[in-house]
């Protein structure tokens, strides 16, 4: 029996892409991106009005996340209803990391602005009012905790993940202007502000960091577990009796795809679909959605075989 009478595979073709908790997640996107608006322009114009460059760096803050949410719903919108078709093997899912990508590059322009602004005042420093700029970066705090209620529970995708990080960040900043203007009423010292607005800029940076990083692992096709480990496991699977071939990837934060090539010696298509469902449900214990299961015979010169199956 040559390898390929023997080889099987199988796919899971009732599996949908569509994801229903993408639907769900553009809901949360979409009312955390108003929220965030609305605290965008509150924060803005106290900001100006009021003389506080802390204030004008969460504002925005505030703004980028604002749009960085708008491009994640955008995003898992266009995924969920505009990809399934036979033209798009995984739907539009894809479209989940490139806006999680530019979302954290939009976040590093702003961390320029914040720091030249930063560095003027530092210079220069300005008096600020205090009463209402208080009451402003209170109420940017509120639609931070606010939209942190919106998004948690349950498992984030990547962009929930990454509006969640810029909240972070976000209700940060408003601490920390809240904190640095109560210092500057009792102290009167206005370099206070543009000190906290620099640390703004770092919380900032390390959130965009998070973001590029995670995005950037789905578009380089980084396996999304430990190789080594998933193939000792398929090793000890009945039937199994060596692992030639192990890829996997993300095609987005919630789908994960592999595909896999095992030597076996099983006699029978019966022998061989039980082979089969068992890696399939060691794969999909280890986060795997959508896996192509490939089994082909022994050999015994398996050096000549793999060189003939090498890719």
């Amino acid at each position: 029996m040559n390898e390929h009478e023997s080889a099987y595979d199988r796919s899971h073709d009732d599996h949908n892409h569509g994801h229903g908790g993408s639907s769900t997640s553009s809901r949360k996107l979409a009312a955390v991106s108003v929220i965030n608006l609305l605290g965008f322009l509150a924060e803005l114009a106290g900001g100006l009005l009021f003389g506080s460059v802390a204030l004008l760096s969460d504002a925005f803050h505030m703004l980028f996340d604002a749009l960085a949410y708008v491009m994640a719903f955008a995003a898992a919108h266009i995924a969920d209803n505009y990809g399934d078709s036979d033209r798009w093997s995984y739907g539009l899912h894809r479209l989940e990391p490139f806006a999680a990508f530019l979302n954290g590059l939009l976040l590093l322009p702003m961390v320029g602005f914040i720091l030249w602004e930063s560095y003027q005042r530092f210079l220069e420093p300005v008096a600020i009012g205090t009463g209402p700029t208080l009451a402003i970066a209170t109420g940017g705090l509120l639609v931070n905790i606010g939209s942190v209620y919106v998004l948690q529970g349950g498992e984030m995708s990547l962009n929930e993940r990454g509006a969640f990080y810029h909240l972070l960040g976000d209700a940060g900043g408003s601490v920390a202007v809240i904190i640095s203007t109560v210092i500057i009423e009792v102290t009167r010292l206005q370099i206070i502000d543009p000190i906290v607005a620099g640390l703004i800029a770092v919380v900032i940076t390390w959130s965009a960091g998070k973001v590029l990083r995670g995005s950037s692992a789905i578009f380089l096709h980084r396996t999304p577990f430990e190789q080594h480990e998933v193939r000792a496991i398929l090793r000890k699977v009945d039937g199994v009796t060596a692992v030639d071939d192990l890829h996997a990837w993300q095609i987005c934060s919630q789908i994960t795809v592999a595909t896999v090539h095992l030597e076996t010696d099983v006699e029978t298509m019966a022998e061989a679909e039980t082979v089969t469902r068992s890696v399939h449900e060691e794969l999909a214990h280890h986060g795997v959605d959508h896996a192509t299961v490939e089994l082909c015979p022994g050999y015994g010169d398996r050096s000549t075989h793999l060189n003939n199956h090498a890719h």
